[in-house]
């Protein structure tokens, strides 16, 4: 059963999505995405491969530049800033395949966030902390085992003092006690205000963190609400068992 809503939801979202549209030649691998996102709830992004999912967090964090549609922040145009723009707006992201400077230690990666983040003065091992890497602070980072780079990466996105954080399959192949310490951290930045979009194809994982989830195919939304509602609904059920 999907979790309850955060409490004390205002009227303006952090992140708006509107009538999402990205072209790749003739091919639309967005087309037409569109739902909110409120400061402190989390929202599971969720769907079959090739649905458009880590397409339409690559747009809401500048990696592409939208073809359609619209991207707002707080209710402002925010679609095709360039990430590092984005990132001193409060938004950031990890990514499915870590991408920390191997050759830097730990705590090298997080400094480097820190000092092109919105808060200069932090102090990195709060978030190396954090995510359980204090022991490893002064690993080169190539050295890390792949859960390890995972937690790397959250903290370097979490150093820059994001407001909307895009987490993108942070859960694969963890095992599960890792999961559960992820989920728990992923639980304590929304409940201090932290807006999250979780893609994830581990739906015991969604089910254990998201307030709701959105189910998209072939680069639309299909469905909205919780995720148990989702279980049941004709078409999200087409999308995931052929019918």
């Amino acid at each position: 059963m999907s979790r309850e809503g955060p409490s004390g939801v205002g009227p303006l979202p952090i992140l708006t999505v509107e009538r999402l549209v990205k072209r790749f030649g003739g091919f639309r691998a967005l087309d037409g995405v569109g739902f909110t996102l409120h400061a402190g709830e989390i929202l599971g992004l969720v769907g079959p491969n090739g649905s458009g999912k880590t397409t339409c967090i690559n747009v809401i964090s500048g990696i592409y530049r939208p073809d359609g549609g619209r991207v707002l922040l707080d209710g402002r145009p925010a679609g095709g800033l360039p990430s590092h723009r984005l990132v001193h707006l409060g938004v950031n992201r990890t990514f499915q395949v870590p991408k920390p400077f191997l050759a830097f230690t730990v705590r090298e990666n997080v400094e480097l966030a820190v000092a092109y983040g919105r808060d200069p003065d932090a102090d990195p091992h709060e978030f190396i902390s954090f995510v359980g890497l204090e022991d490893l602070v002064e690993r080169q980072a190539a050295t890390l085992n792949s859960a390890q780079q995972k937690m790397l990466d959250l903290a370097r996105a979490l150093a820059t003092r994001p407001r909307l954080l895009l987490v993108d399959e942070l859960a694969a192949g963890l095992n599960p006690s890792e999961l559960e310490a992820v989920a728990e951290k992923l639980l304590s930045l929304a409940r201090l205000g932290t807006a999250l979009v979780v893609v994830e194809h581990l739906l015991g994982f969604i089910d254990r963190v998201a307030h709701r989830v959105v189910v998209m195919n072939a680069g639309r939304d299909i469905f909205h609400g919780g995720l148990g509602e989702a279980s049941q609904d004709p078409q999200v059920i087409e999308v995931f068992l052929g019918g």
